[in-house]
This record gives structure tokens, sequence and C-alpha cells, in this order.
């Protein structure tokens, strides 16, 4: 992959990319690293969710990126 694509895309080495050939051309884009199943676990870990303000849903979602990423 060229290089201006790797930087506009802000890939470096081991990063996931996604495509889809549409015929004449192709579409990349960097992968999304959470997916909808791992944001919903991280807020309703009870399964039934119960209704959340919004700084809740973002402390969750906070929280959970720091304990994913913590240096061990």
């Amino acid at each position: 992959m060229p290089a201006e694509v790797r930087r506009k895309l802000g890939l470096a080495p081991g990063s996931v990319i996604e495509w889809d050939d549409r015929g004449e051309s192709v579409l990349v884009r960097r992968a999304g690293r959470h997916t909808f199943a791992d944001v919903r676990a991280t807020l309703f870990p009870d399964g039934a969710p119960r209704p959340r303000t919004l700084a809740e849903l973002k402390a969750g979602i906070a929280d959970h990126l720091k304990r994913k990423h913590a240096r061990r």
C-alpha cells in the first residue's frame, strides 16, 4: 500500500484494514477496534440495560478502554 495512503488512514505496522471490492475500484478503510457487542457488554454487564445518563455511558466506555489498554 502506498505510503501516502498509509499516512492518510493512520496505519502503522500491524494495523488491521477492511476493503470492499466495488468492481472498478476498491474501498480501503481502517478496521474498527471495538464492536457493538464489546461496547454493549461493557456498558451493560448484567445483560439487561437500565436507563443511564450520557455521562455514565461515557465513563463506562472510558473505564473499559483503561482496563483494556492498561500496561501490565
